[in-house]
C-alpha cells in the first residue's frame, strides 16, 4: 500500500503547480539542450550531448516523483485538528528552558517547511518531540548539541 504524502490545499497546489512546470518548461529546456548539442556532430564523443542526456535523465525522474507525491497526496482538513494539542498545522509557541528564549513554529508536512517562515517539517527532531504535547508540558528533544527542554507556551490553529 502506498505511502501517503500529506498536505495542505495550498502544498498541493504548488506541488501540481511545480509539476506542471517541470512537464513544460523543464521538458522544452531540455529537448532545445538536446537539439544544440545534436547540432554539434559526432554524438559519440560530444559531452555537451552526455550533459544534456543526463540533465533530462534527471528530469524524468523529478517528474515521476512529483507525480507520485501528487498521486498519493491526501489534504489535511483544517477544521478537524484540535488545538489542544499540538499537531500537524498548530502553530506552537515554546520557550527554551536553558536560556528563556521564546520562539514559534508552525508544523507542516515535510514538502512545505520553511524554516525562514518559521514552518518545520513534522518530521524534525523539535516537531517529533512537540508532537502530542499540551500546553504546559514540557517537551524533551534530543538534537546534535544535547537535549533540550522545551516548555508548550501556546498552542493555536
Amino acid at each position: 500500500m502506498a505511502k501517503y504524502t500529506y498536505v495542505t490545499k495550498e502544498g498541493l497546489k504548488k506541488m501540481e503547480a511545480e509539476l506542471h512546470d517541470l512537464k513544460t518548461k523543464g521538458r522544452a529546456t531540455i529537448s532545445a539542450d538536446l537539439a544544440e548539442a545534436r547540432d554539434k556532430g559526432d554524438l559519440s564523443e560530444n559531452a555537451e550531448y552526455d550533459a544534456a542526456k543526463d540533465a533530462q535523465g534527471m528530469l524524468e525522474l523529478k517528474i515521476s516523483q512529483m507525480e507520485q507525491k501528487v498521486a498519493t497526496a491526501k489534504i489535511i482538513d483544517e477544521n478537524k485538528l484540535d488545538s489542544s494539542k499540538v499537531q500537524v498545522l498548530t502553530t506552537v509557541k515554546i520557550k527554551n528552558n536553558a536560556n528563556g528564549m521564546e520562539m514559534s513554529y508552525t508544523i507542516v508536512p515535510e514538502e512545505e517547511a520553511d524554516l525562514k517562515a518559521m514552518k518545520i517539517s513534522l518530521s524534525s527532531p523539535i516537531a517529533a518531540g512537540l508532537l502530542g504535547k499540551k500546553v504546559g508540558d514540557v517537551a524533551e528533544i534530543k538534537a546534535p548539541a544535547g537535549v533540550m527542554m522545551f516548555e508548550i507556551k501556546e498552542i493555536s490553529l
